[in-house]
């Protein structure tokens, strides 16, 4: 097998099919890496919240004590800052989004390894392969566009 800056030359069918398998799987190792990091800031964010809007409530119960009001309002000062922060970031689409294109990768490299293993290899085609390699890039296509108009939409309004 030739090598032209990396990339097969002339490679068999079931070669393109293991090439085009390793690359599915590191599409799907990237969205499983980027899914949970979103998913483990938006629950950060989210407990965060939670317990700073749970401890500014209790210690504003205690107004009697000025160093634990004023301790509570710079709480719900941080429960605000985090509610308009967290929208901005928006970690759970981000970890939904990863989520779904993790699913779409395994499922196209369960598609690929069926069809490779149940293909003779002589009956195995770059037409099939075709088929495979489009939805590899029919998947990023739908990943970065769906991740542009995220990135495009105007944060929701915190106020009601």
């Amino acid at each position: 097998m030739q090598s032209n800056g990396g990339l097969g030359v002339g490679l068999s069918p079931r070669e393109t099919a293991a090439l085009l398998l390793d690359k599915i799987r590191a599409g799907n190792d990237y969205a499983r890496s980027k899914k949970q990091r979103f998913r483990r800031s938006a629950s950060v964010i989210k407990m965060l919240t939670l317990t700073l809007s749970a401890a500014s409530t209790i210690i504003l119960g205690l107004q009697s004590l000025n160093t634990w009001a004023g301790l509570a309002f710079a709480l719900v000062a941080l429960v605000t800052l985090l509610g308009a922060v967290e929208p901005f970031f928006n970690w759970r689409s981000r970890w939904v989004l990863m989520e779904e294109a993790q699913h779409r990768f395994q499922r196209l490299a369960d598609d690929l390894e069926y069809l490779a293993a149940s293909t003779a290899a002589d009956d195995l085609t770059y037409d099939h392969l075709a088929e495979i390699f489009d939805s590899y890039q029919t998947i990023w296509d739908d990943l970065s566009r769906t991740w542009l108009e995220h990135r495009r939409e105007p944060a929701p309004s915190t106020s009601g």
